[in-house]
């Protein structure tokens, strides 16, 4: 399953686990989520499949860009620990500041920063163990 490097199994798995992860992490923060967003618990009841294929396809995207990454560190040096502290670098570096910007002028409530930010540090630090794991 390799070419060039990238181990497109290890890319399918960490998007996959990115998947449950996110579904897991809303669920427990949704009440919290709605009041941010303003959104009504009515509007989100039974999203649309459209909803959920952007997502998968925009995880194995994010997957596929960070194994891209890992695969600079070098041979040997793609580990759980460096793919766990890449993911975290790349969403300070970019996802983080992203969603502070958008949200900021979008006037948002901060803690809409928050959640989802911490939804996507969550996702990256685990497609970053996983990609590690795999050891690319």
């Amino acid at each position: 399953m390799n070419y060039t490097g990238v181990n497109y199994l290890a890319i399918i798995v960490a998007a996959a686990a990115a998947f449950i992860f996110g579904g897991i992490y809303y669920r427990v923060l949704s009440k919290w989520w709605l009041a941010a967003s303003g959104v009504k618990k009515s509007a989100v009841k039974g999203h649309p499949i459209n909803l959920y294929a952007i997502t998968i396809f925009a995880e194995l995207i994010m997957a596929w860009m960070l194994a891209g990454v890992l695969a600079h560190l070098g041979p040997g040096q793609v580990t759980i620990k460096n793919g766990a502290i890449s993911g975290a670098l790349l969403w300070l570096g970019f996802v983080a500041t992203t969603i502070a910007v958008n949200n900021g002028f979008g006037r948002r409530k901060p803690m809409l920063s928050v959640i989802d930010g911490g939804h996507w540090l969550g996702v990256l630090i685990v497609m970053g163990a996983i990609l590690g794991a795999f050891g690319m």
